[in-house]
């Protein structure tokens, strides 16, 4: 495979991962790095020894030679550079969340034409165990869907010496807080893993600020939720419900569960291997018999993919998809339905009702 020539915009935290991962896949060719901090530049061309180095994002886009860009740097920021980079030709891959509000997202969809475009919500579901599981319900072995279920809550640690980014919890630059940070990847793994065949139409939420006890651990000025909770009801009567919190007053624990009518599975977003994995096979006889997943399906799920190509991370899974001409794990359209979930429960925790998931 030829490597795909990337550039990428945005060298802080996230950027920096996107950069190592380009310097160490052989089907990616890091061409140059863009970033309007100096000190970001100074680090990523110390750490990464990119060709080129640009004061910007747009003198990036004008390189000839890159093929694709990575765009990870806030939110607010990414729609238009999103736009030029299609309008240069490039492949596009977009960090989470995909964007301020759906309405941008269908903008990236009418631009990108044929080009090659995802978005990194899908980071969480490139482990095996998120394949075993997303095989296991694709395989019909739990039946049909009932229940979907996720709840992480992270409680708060003793008050920091500094806080955290602002950006993280300012809606005018991230466009939300927890629900935008986190919840993209809660809801992309989800749907993922029921193998994006659930339609939600209906939710009910709730969104939190952080409780007074804690606000001197976040940037002042902040005004995003660090708390939201959402039940979401899918067109054939399967229910989603989320919930996830940082700051909270609670102890840190997560659950996740795919409840069916013939058996269900016990996992989290955070677990790499599927040995972790509870699956509640089901008979007349013997009721629910809970267990570890069985080494057989294990060995039966790794002996059909090992032929296949694997990848654990969404930028190496979008250059691969540019060259074998597939689509990546998470497409815009997939995308979109994340924002437009997105976009619904803020609206319901606002108008205090259940609203109406937005289609089209």
């Amino acid at each position: 495979m030829e490597p795909v020539k990337v550039g990428i915009i945005g060298c802080g935290v996230i950027g920096s991962r996107h950069l190592s991962i380009a310097t160490e896949a052989p089907h990616i060719e890091l061409v140059a790095a863009a970033d309007l901090i100096e000190e970001n530049r100074h680090r990523a061309a110390k750490r990464f020894n990119p060709p080129r180095i640009y004061a910007n994002g747009e003198a990036l886009l004008n390189d000839d030679e890159i093929e694709a860009v990575v765009l990870a740097f806030p939110t607010r920021h990414r729609t238009e550079m999103a736009l030029r980079a299609f309008d240069k030709g490039k492949h596009v891959l977009i960090e989470k969340p995909i964007a301020m509000n759906a309405a941008e997202v269908r903008q990236f969809i009418a631009a990108r034409g044929e080009l090659t475009s995802a978005c990194c919500s899908s980071r969480k579901r490139f482990t095996e165990s998120a394949r075993i599981a997303t095989d296991i319900v694709a395989r019909g072995k739990l039946g049909e869907l009932r229940t979907v279920y996720c709840r992480a809550i992270i409680s708060a640690k003793g008050q920091p010496e500094t806080p955290r980014p602002a950006w993280r919890l300012i809606k005018a630059l991230n466009g939300g807080g927890i629900l935008v940070n986190w919840g993209c990847y809660d809801i992309d793994y989800l749907l993922g893993l029921t193998g994006w065949r659930l339609k939600p139409k209906t939710v009910f939420a709730q969104t939190w600020t952080v409780p007074p006890v804690f606000e001197a651990h976040i940037a002042p000025g902040s005004d995003a939720e660090t708390h939201y909770a959402a039940l979401i009801r899918c067109e054939d009567g399967t229910v989603i419900s989320m919930e996830r919190g940082e700051y909270t007053t609670a102890d840190s624990h997560d659950d996740w569960r795919i409840i069916g009518t013939e058996g269900s599975l016990t996992l989290n977003m955070g677990i790499r291997y599927p040995e972790r994995i509870i699956y509640n096979e089901t008979t007349t006889e013997h009721g629910v018999d809970t267990e570890r997943l069985p080494l057989n399906i294990i060995e039966e799920f790794r002996n059909r993919t090992s032929a296949e190509t694997k990848h654990e991370t969404p930028l190496s899974d979008f250059a691969a998809a540019i060259r074998e001409n597939r689509q990546p794990m998470t497409t815009l359209e997939q995308a979109l339905v994340v924002q437009k979930i997105t976009d619904a429960i803020y609206a319901s925790a606002a108008v205090g009702t259940s609203v109406e998931i937005e289609t089209g």
